[in-house]
């Protein structure tokens, strides 16, 4: 199999205290692989490697034949704004800026222009059903409608690979279940390949292949009936 994706042997430490512990972790085009285990396992250490977030102190990841390991910074940084996106628990909207700005934000640091990046972020409000919120400012949004923004902004610039730190672990499960439906509706047309972190079953059900980490370390990996 040909994997877009790859983390071998990786090791990361805060101070004394280690994250992971020679972690491999491999992931298809188009393929969504759920990273599970308790809180402190180091999931989220694990993603937060994979997307170039941070460095590990050993081992090796490449993306598309592209050690990342070895990338510049601003190498990392333009690929997290035009082949990764990233999703995290809170959204971390910029509360000053409506969602539509919000949404287009990503698209014009890259240069394009604010009508074509607002048109943009218009359609992907659209599709994650919050439309009617494209002139609202974070602050007088629902946790839901907040993350489904947040998600519009993750995908708008069209990624090949989505990283979902605990995207659902905010809402309530009516709340987290629509996210992740239209989430993985979404990624599922695109054939995007998604690193999802969650501690919860059910959401971690959506994914194609589950991979549990305890103590810096896969326990179990397979895929899911």
């Amino acid at each position: 199999m040909t994997f877009l994706l790859e983390g071998r042997a990786l090791v990361k430490s805060y101070g004394a205290t280690p994250a992971l512990r020679g972690v491999s972790l491999s992931v298809a085009p188009g393929e969504v692989v759920a990273v599970t285990g308790p809180s402190g396992s180091g999931k989220s250490t694990l993603l937060h490697v994979l997307a170039g977030i941070v460095r590990p102190d050993a081992g090796e990841v490449t993306y598309d034949g592209r050690r990342l390991h070895q990338a510049g910074q601003r190498e990392l940084a333009l690929l997290r704004r035009t082949e990764f996106g990233v999703l995290f628990q809170f959204g971390q909207l910029v509360p000053e800026l409506t969602a539509e700005d919000n949404v287009a934000l990503p698209l014009l640091l890259g240069g394009r222009s604010s009508a074509a990046a607002r048109a943009a972020a218009r359609t992907w409000l659209d599709r994650f059903g919050v439309a009617d919120l494209a002139g609202a400012r974070p602050g007088d949004m629902s946790g839901g409608q907040a993350q489904r923004v947040a998600a519009a902004r993750c995908l708008v610039s069209e990624p090949r690979v989505v990283f979902a730190d605990e995207p659902t672990g905010a809402l309530d499960s009516v709340a987290g279940e629509q996210l992740m439906g239209q989430l993985l509706r979404v990624v599922r047309e695109s054939a995007t390949s998604v690193v999802l972190v969650t501690h919860e079953a059910r959401i971690a059900a959506y994914a194609d292949r589950e991979v549990v980490v305890r103590d810096g370390a896969v326990r179990a990996a397979g895929a899911r009936a």
